[in-house]
């Protein structure tokens, strides 16, 4: 919605002396919101109901297409904004990122939110197992200056205390995939010149997945995919083979197995101009 529009409307059906229409468009970290102003001012005294009530849109910072923008996390977002709709938080069965959702909260002054997931400590300083295991590094570390990290290091569950580290892992295979392209030019030369496309994917169970890498794992084209179900369609945040190995190594994967196929993309009769081919190889990992 252009600016002039967003004004237009707002005089129309905007709340009683708002200057904000009705219906607001928000761009948060490049991810497209649309929702009602009053979603936005559920909570008094937070970032947003501050933002909405107490300022104009004049005062608020525009992208190009007139929506306000926001630099923050915009998937974290859908989170923020789902909790202002009824004050409820309700997150995926796994959810690794529940301390970076901590730190969304706190940014926009949302205190309830913020102390709902904050790592719960019992008495004894064991941390619920209630949360996730990022959670419980970093309750660590802020319980851990005030004299208590040696017996922030365990974890009660059921009676039992053991370390993070020696849980039980689950058995899985994961495939690791990547589109390259290379050319073979003038007397068979295979290296002349080699290029990867900037995309790894990753196949295999959900919760593997995001066990083994983490807030490196793009989940954009399948988000909120339940932990036991399959996808092909997350892949990662960088686009080097090794670092990919490094972190399924460290997981307690080995390759079992891989497959490459290439295709000529491109030729000419010229006898001197170099032919294009593009491959594309999988390799797959199990831990047992």
């Amino acid at each position: 919605m252009a600016v002039a529009d967003t004004e237009r409307a707002g005089s129309v059906c905007g709340d009683s002396g708002s200057p904000f229409s009705e219906i607001i468009e928000l761009n948060v970290g490049g991810q497209v919101y649309v929702t009602r102003h009053k979603t936005l001012i559920a909570v008094p005294d937070s970032l947003l109901w501050n933002m909405f009530s107490k300022k104009s849109p004049k005062d608020l910072a525009r992208d190009s297409k007139g929506r306000f923008f926001l630099d923050r996390d915009g998937f974290l977002f859908r989170y923020i904004l789902d909790y202002l709709r009824d004050l409820n938080l309700v997150l995926p069965d796994y959810f690794p990122e529940k301390s970076r959702l901590q730190r969304e909260a706190d940014f926009f002054q949302l205190r309830d939110l913020a102390k709902r997931l904050s790592p719960r400590v019992s008495k004894d300083n064991s941390i619920s197992e209630e949360i996730s295991q990022s959670d419980t590094e970093d309750g660590a570390q802020q319980c851990g200056s005030s004299g208590g990290a040696d017996a922030l290091r365990t974890v009660s569950v059921g009676g039992a205390v053991r370390s993070p580290s020696l849980d039980s892992r689950k058995s899985g295979y994961i495939t690791i995939g990547y589109r390259g392209t290379y050319t073979i030019g003038r007397d068979i030369q295979t290296d002349a010149k080699f290029r990867r496309v900037a995309r790894i994917t990753v196949c295999g169970k959900t919760s593997l997945a995001k066990e083994v890498f983490g807030e490196t794992l793009n989940e954009s084209r399948d988000p909120d995919r339940p932990p036991e179900r399959y996808t092909s369609r997350y892949y990662l945040k960088y686009n080097f083979l090794e670092q990919a190995f490094d972190k399924l190594t460290e997981a307690g994967f080995h390759m079992v197995a891989c497959s490459s196929t290439g295709t000529c993309a491109y030729t000419s009769n010229d006898p001197n101009e170099d032919k294009i081919w593009t491959s594309y190889t999988e390799y797959v990992f199990c831990r047992d």
